[in-house]
């Protein structure tokens, strides 16, 4: 191989099975095709409530086969990314960019800051160059519990961190490490270390549940004294404090290695000012960092998805920092997994078929939408710049900005970035940053950006990068899904509807695909139809579909069972089980006949201006009595809970 010839840091393949997909997609595009002839071929010309009953079946099959040709368009070409790091290594070595990486957290009592610690542990705990790592909290909830848990973070980080690089942990996340693995033969650090995580755990559990910080931990640090000034977590200033500055010689392990950077950050919140939820807090750090590290490129997770791959920056980076096609990226999106599921998965909380198969498809029309989560940024693209198809980025030269400022007059300085006034006449939350105004502030960002022209890549490696905790329960899972569908609902009601605003800058397809999930909610109505409506007229004696011996049951049997068995097919393929598939199914219905018929009207009322915009947070902690019930059911097709949540919910 000549000395100058080009290699390729990823590369792309077919799915395998596409063939097989598009032959059965035809086969029931056909059997439809027949469908919809015998209900026009057989209309009824009898009573009044047959035709209108009829006409209403007819148009919710309508419905259904059009939202089947949308996920059909997602699913038609998919592609795999196969990144390179070795390449990687070979080609760059140490000249790697910074990464600047956010965390977000809202209220310490629904995400518990020994979680929130975990996390952040985790993500310093990259192998990656320490002196190229910015980690960032955003604390919304202006919690001293949150802070004080970061200040335990920041001491435990230099037993940790060597630790981690000394015998290459995975998961990076102490709880999760050691509640998995079983202790290693030949390792003297192990007990010592886990005692010191668990005496941690027990120290920022204890002031957590107390609600209070012990007067001597109260003194030991300058930023308590910030709280002194603090109202309550929706009134008041901006409190930065840098825990670890990664430029100081002094900020090293246990080993002498150099720490990353770790900065805790809570902005300020004024009851006149509307703080724009998780999307106000991510351009808050956007500003704050580019101040004191500047990464050329971040990454944002959600404060209970802790780091389970300790290469998903190198798999990133051989998007960003290929020669050939690196430049075209504005994001490389990671799916979205959880490490708290049951085998049978009783909540279909696991999404195995969408990130497996459908995003994919999204990749090869254009990129993946961004979904909040696990997800690496070009800062310039966040940021508003469009993309110019002649310009090189240097992510090395960018990275060289050096900051001289001690780290207490870099608090003081940037304090201002994050106001509540700073973005009044600017164009934050408008073209710059996360675009404000909707529930699923991610879609639309992620939209926005790939209008500009960028591309976006989907990496989805053997080991997950990134590990979650799902909802617990019925009720958290319906809530969650509410503000999902009703956030999606919205953008598509919006001028960001991706039809339209996507004209002319983003292909066809990919705007078909987005249409896929913002119209989530719109299939309340048509599934509400389809299960209610033919029990009644089977009690009215009214007919509505072709007798057994009848040829033109055929199409109709032949689109059930040929679309469920393979739905069960891809299920299986996914590496689900077969009573998690019929989880899902389940799941499914009571999602469609809830949380999207909710999340629809809530949309109507927000149009009408009879409702306002809300961000609601699910739990990420389980009391006794629901993991027990988990345990218990993880084999069963039904929680012996679940129907009276339900009618709690019908009433």
């Amino acid at each position: 191989m000549a000395e100058n010839e080009y290699v390729p840091l990823f590369e792309t393949r077919q799915v395998k099975g596409r063939i097989l997909f598009r032959y059965i997609a035809a086969s029931i595009l056909l059997g439809i095709c027949f469908i919809i002839m015998y209900r026009i071929r057989y209309f009824p010309v009898g009573g009044k409530a047959e035709r209108w009953t009829w006409i209403g079946l007819f148009l919710s099959e309508l419905w259904f086969s059009f939202y089947w040709l949308l996920t059909t368009v997602c699913r038609w070409n998919a592609v795999i990314r196969i990144p390179f790091i070795h390449r990687l290594s070979q080609r760059f070595g140490k000249e790697l960019p910074g990464i600047d990486i956010f965390v977000c957290t809202a209220d310490p009592l629904l995400e518990p800051p020994s979680m929130v610690v975990n996390t952040v542990l985790s993500m310093m705990a990259y192998d990656y160059p320490p002196e190229k790592l910015s980690v960032y909290l955003s604390d919304d909830g202006g919690s001293n519990l949150t802070f004080y848990a970061m200040l335990e973070a920041a001491n435990f980080s230099k037993t940790w961190l060597p630790f981690c690089k000394k015998f290459k942990v995975e998961p990076m996340s102490p709880e999760a490490y050691f509640r998995t693995a079983s202790e290693p033969l030949n390792v003297q650090e192990w007990p010592s270390v886990k005692r010191l995580y668990e005496e941690m755990k027990m120290r920022i559990e204890t002031t957590t549940k107390l609600n209070q910080i012990p007067e001597h931990i109260y003194k030991q640090h300058k930023g308590f004294r910030e709280w002194n000034f603090v109202t309550s977590k929706r009134d008041h200033q901006t409190i930065l404090q840098i825990l670890i500055d990664g430029r100081d010689t002094n900020a090293v392990d246990i080993e002498g290695n150099p720490l990353p950077t770790l900065v805790y950050l809570a902005r300020e919140k004024r009851p006149q000012y509307h703080h724009h939820f998780k999307a106000g807090a991510m351009n808050a750090l956007i500003r704050i960092s580019s101040k004191i590290s500047n990464g050329p490129i971040i990454l944002n997770v959600d404060c209970d998805m802790y780091s389970n791959n300790s290469q998903s920056i190198k798999y990133s980076l051989c998007v960003f920092m290929d020669e050939e096609k690196g430049d075209e990226f504005g994001y490389v999106q990671f799916p979205q997994s959880f490490d708290n599921l049951t085998k049978n998965d009783i909540y279909g909380c696991s999404f195995r078929v969408i990130q497996k198969l459908e995003v994919h498809g999204l990749d090869a029309n254009g990129g993946p939408c961004f979904i909040g989560t696990g997800c690496f940024h070009r800062r310039e693209a966040l940021c508003g710049k469009k993309y110019e198809k002649n310009f090189r980025f240097d992510l090395k030269k960018l990275n060289n900005t050096k900051v001289n400022e001690r780290a207490s007059l870099l608090e003081e300085t940037c304090k201002v970035l994050a106001s509540c006034t700073f973005e009044h006449n600017t164009t934050w939350g408008k073209e710059m940053g996360l675009i404000y105004g909707f529930p699923a502030e991610d879609i639309v960002t992620g939209l926005s950006v790939q209008c500009r022209r960028w591309k976006s890549m989907f990496l989805d490696p053997e080991r997950d990068g990134f590990l979650g905790v799902a909802p617990i329960t019925l009720l958290q899972l319906l809530v969650q899904h509410k503000r999902w569908t009703e956030g999606h609902l919205q953008v598509f009601l919006s001028k960001y509807c991706p039809l339209l605003y996507g004209y002319k800058k983003i292909p066809l397809k990919l705007r078909l695909a987005y249409c896929a999930y913002n119209l989530w909610a719109a299939n309340c109505l048509a599934t509400l139809y389809y299960v209610v409506v033919p029990c009644l007229c089977l009690l009215k004696g009214i007919t509505l579909f072709p007798k057994i011996s009848s040829p033109w049951v055929l199409p109709f049997a032949y689109v059930a069972f040929s679309h469920h068995a393979y739905s069960l097919g891809e299920f299986l393929w996914c590496g689900g089980t077969f009573l998690g598939w019929c989880n899902d199914q389940r799941m499914w219905l009571f999602k469609r006949t809830t949380s999207y018929l909710f999340a629809s009207f809530e949309t109507i009322l927000k149009l009408l201006g009879y409702s306002q915009l809300a961000f609601v947070i699910t739990t990420k902690v389980a009391d006794e009595d629901i993991s027990k019930r988990l345990l218990t059911c993880g084999t069963c097709l039904v929680d012996q809970r679940e129907a009276h949540t339900i009618l709690l919910l019908i009433r």
